[in-house]
């Protein structure tokens, strides 16, 4: 065994499964996704499905391709690399590649697989990659991994896993997410989201509120009849026709 099969090995077991980890790379500089793909060469278990040189080409090759992980520049002409994520409604694993640090504490606070200054070091980039495998279930026993979105609300950004998010509230064609004491505000409709949500998991207790069930901290009689749940300090009430649907569902 090598010293690198040693530091990775993830990395290192994936080239006798036939399993790869599917990569796009995103930049506006034409040498520097080259490097990129020279650097990606050196991992077997590691596959380049695509390029892109700005955030439109990029979406359109994710929806495409639809890659496990991109390698993704921040400061592009046009749209941002952040703005790339907020675009896409089930983002890629990202690992952020960038000559310009001061992105680093928003690309953290998204929770990005890592953050590589230009020019890129070989071994910092085979860490990224390890950690990559790892979320991505590549480990040797299999783990299902979370469906999740990208939210950017004024210069915060997150990474969140849709089972984290406690409660998904209705304000116009905007919803608004609650999960580990944040509330931000997602472009997106409750409808739009509700199509992707575990219907299982998350339940639809009235026009403006989806819970997460496994956030339900009790269910109480309201006035008149009402059927009230606590999700954090704050009551949602299901709607008289929704009543009979939360009664079947097994967890209550």
């Amino acid at each position: 065994m090598t010293m690198a099969d040693t530091l990775h090995p993830l990395l290192a077991s994936l080239a006798g499964t036939g399993r790869m980890i599917r990569v796009l790379l995103v930049d506006d500089e034409r040498l520097a996704r080259a490097e990129l793909r020279r650097m990606l060469a050196c991992h077997a278990g590691v596959a380049v499905v695509g390029e892109a040189a700005n955030a439109a080409e990029a979406a359109l090759q994710v929806a495409a391709l639809q890659p496990d992980l991109l390698l993704l520049d921040v400061q592009m002409p046009g749209a941002s690399g952040f703005d790339l994520l907020a675009a896409l409604d089930d983002p890629p694993e990202v690992i952020f590649t960038t000559a310009f640090d001061q992105y680093a504490l928003q690309a953290f606070e998204a929770s990005a697989l890592d953050y590589l200054m230009k020019p890129i070091e070989p071994r910092r980039l085979a860490a990224a990659l390890e950690r990559a495998a790892a979320r991505l279930g590549f480990a040797p026993a299999p783990s299902t991994i979370p469906r999740k979105l990208f939210i950017r609300d004024g210069e915060r950004c997150w990474f969140v896993r849709l089972e984290d998010i406690r409660l998904f509230e209705s304000e116009g064609n905007y919803t608004r997410l609650y999960f580990d004491g944040a509330a931000p505000l997602l472009a997106r409709s409750l409808l739009q989201l509700e199509q992707r949500l575990d219907p299982q998991q998350f339940f639809r207790a009235n026009r403006r509120h989806i819970v997460n069930l496994a956030a339900v901290c009790s269910i109480e009689n309201g006035d008149g009849g009402a059927v009230l749940l606590r999700v954090d300090g704050m009551s949602v009430e299901v709607s008289r026709r929704r009543v009979a649907a939360l009664k079947q569902l097994q967890e209550f």
